[in-house]
């Protein structure tokens, strides 16, 4: 025996259905269905390194150095006219060579034995290692010689306990006679650079001389350089020899 509802009864029968219950339905109907017709989002880029592999050897330098015949253009480019100061006359107390035990100059002379003074284009032996009270020797050894033995010697201390070069304000006795004072001195401290005590860069400066310190090679260079440029009356050097060896 079969019974048939009639279909008035079944829609006033669902209106006093839970609401919650028919929301509930609904909405995992509706998430079933979106998640059916969601797609896959993208894959993320990523990014790698490779090391690459060391070369198992540098390339090797050519054989020759051959850049074949020599240009004859125009346009080729003469640096020995660039040179502005090649028509300038070096001055005769230009540094030619830095010897063990002193220096030989442009104008032929050689001071051995000593250091020198550049200044106002005269050249003067300079020993900054002598202290006051010390004598060099005797007139018959020709004033180069040791305290009393009167024997060739570069012997004395121009570094103080922290290392710095310093010497005794008689060591520029020449340089506060002069005038017109030079504008810069450049000093060289023998075969390496070493910095000067604050007491000796005072003296200096009292003079009203600026004072520029390089190892004694690359002094003698500067000095040449600036002299030439601007005149010996502008420039001076001391220089000690790059054979100093302090307390010998």
């Amino acid at each position: 025996m079969s019974v048939s509802l009639n279909p008035r009864i079944l829609r006033h029968a669902a209106s006093y259905c839970h609401p919650r219950l028919v929301t509930s339905r609904s909405t995992s109907r509706a998430l079933r269905t979106r998640r059916q017709t969601c797609t896959a989002p993208p894959e993320r880029q990523t990014r790698t390194f490779a090391a690459c592999a060391p070369r198992p050897h540098p390339p090797a330098a050519p054989k020759s150095k051959d850049r074949g015949p020599k240009s004859e253009e125009d346009t080729q480019t003469d640096f020995g006219a660039m040179n502005v100061l090649g028509n300038t006359p070096v001055p005769t107390t230009a540094v030619d060579a830095c010897l063990d035990d002193g220096f030989a100059l442009d104008s032929g002379l050689k001071v051995s034995g000593a250091g020198v003074l550049l200044l106002g284009g005269e050249a003067f032996k300079w020993r900054p290692w002598i202290k006051e009270g010390r004598r060099e020797g005797t007139i018959g050894a020709g004033a180069v010689g040791d305290d009393v033995k009167g024997v060739a010697s570069m012997a004395g201390k121009v570094l103080n306990a922290k290392g710095q070069l310093e010497v005794d304000k008689q060591a520029w006795g020449v340089l506060s006679l002069v005038w017109p004072k030079p504008d810069l001195l450049v000093l060289g401290t023998g075969l390496k650079m070493v910095p000067v005590s604050p007491k000796t860069r005072r003296d200096i400066n009292d003079l009203g001389v600026r004072i520029e310190v390089l190892d004694t090679r690359n002094a003698a260079a500067q000095f040449n350089l600036l002299a030439t440029e601007r005149g010996t009356q502008q420039v001076a050097a001391a220089l000690v020899p790059i054979g100093w060896r302090e307390g010998k």
